[in-house]
């Protein structure tokens, strides 16, 4: 048992539960750079706990009904077939892929930041709140855009471990920017089993299963994807989300080779960035609150 590997696992489960993002996105990177796993063996483990975490947080949504089965069904359609593919292929691509799979979890993260980013332009543009609606919207749902979003996703969950929350609910975000953040978050984890399902028992066929490494994660994953869920419905969207952004973004250009010297730089003006935005946001909600009624 690694306590400190159970402790990273604690604290990226209760941002899954929160926000439905950031298992493989910010786990995959944190076994890679901070305890020098393989990426291989780290994103084979991280797929094995998030199997087993997210049923945690999808069961808390599907009691509070922020779930859409509709999405769900097409969403799994598509990814689950395509996980499998996308470990099957990292299988086929031999030992020699170590490497490149690292350059190919910076780029899916730097995707996956920008992806956020073109999301709330979108909704601010819109006039959609950014943050969480306690309103359910019955949405139209598009049955060829949610497949290609699904077999997306998969194929990407499959080859990084990626894609299962950090991808698939932007790509969802732009698709159906009418979903509120709770509608997103449980809809996302409830299709996100089977999807990571598929692509686990590619990896314990194919990949690097570490089950000491596994299980360490479960120890901090499991209680962190439950309380994180549970707080969701109440949890401040609109700043959670841009410290996700710059982690991802820092995760991404450190896994691509970028200098400790430029991640810093970076990561501060993004985080300084997403601090402001975070504060204008509930600073607009306050006055909101309290500004009489228009005559």
């Amino acid at each position: 048992m690694d306590w400190w590997v159970a402790l990273a696992g604690l604290g990226v489960g209760f941002v899954v539960g929160l926000t439905g993002m950031g298992g493989g996105a910010l786990m995959t990177p944190i076994l890679v750079l901070g305890f020098g796993i393989q990426p291989l063996a780290a994103v084979s483990s991280d797929l094995v706990a998030a199997l087993v975490m997210k049923p945690f947080g999808a069961g808390v949504h599907l009691h509070h009904g922020t779930v859409n089965l509709r999405l769900v069904g097409w969403l799994c359609t598509g990814s689950v077939p395509a996980a499998f593919c996308g470990a099957l292929l990292l299988e086929s691509l031999g030992d020699g892929i170590q490497k490149d799979l690292q350059t190919m979890l910076g780029i899916a993260l730097l995707v996956a930041a920008s992806a956020m980013v073109a999301r709330n332009v979108v909704l601010r543009r819109r006039g959609a709140p950014l943050g969480h609606d306690d309103a359910q919207h019955d949405i139209a749902v598009r049955p060829l855009p949610t497949l290609l979003v699904g077999v997306l996703g998969g194929l990407v969950v499959g080859i990084t471990s990626v894609g299962s929350g950090s991808l698939m609910i932007v790509m969802l975000l732009l698709l159906y920017p009418a979903l509120t953040a709770a509608q997103l978050v449980g809809t996302d984890l409830v299709q996100a089993i089977p999807l990571v399902a598929a692509a686990a028992l590619g990896h314990l066929l194919f990949g690097d299963v570490q089950l000491t490494l596994t299980g360490s994660l479960l120890v901090g994953g499991i209680p962190g994807t439950y309380l994180g869920a549970r707080l969701s419905s109440r949890s401040p969207d609109h700043i959670i989300r841009p410290v996700l952004m710059v982690v991802l973004l820092i995760s991404g250009l450190k896994l691509l080779g970028a200098s400790n010297q430029s991640v810093l730089v970076t990561g501060g003006v993004a985080a300084a960035v997403g601090i402001g935005l975070g504060l204008r946001a509930t600073l607009r909600r306050r006055t909101d609150a309290v500004a009489p009624p228009r005559p």
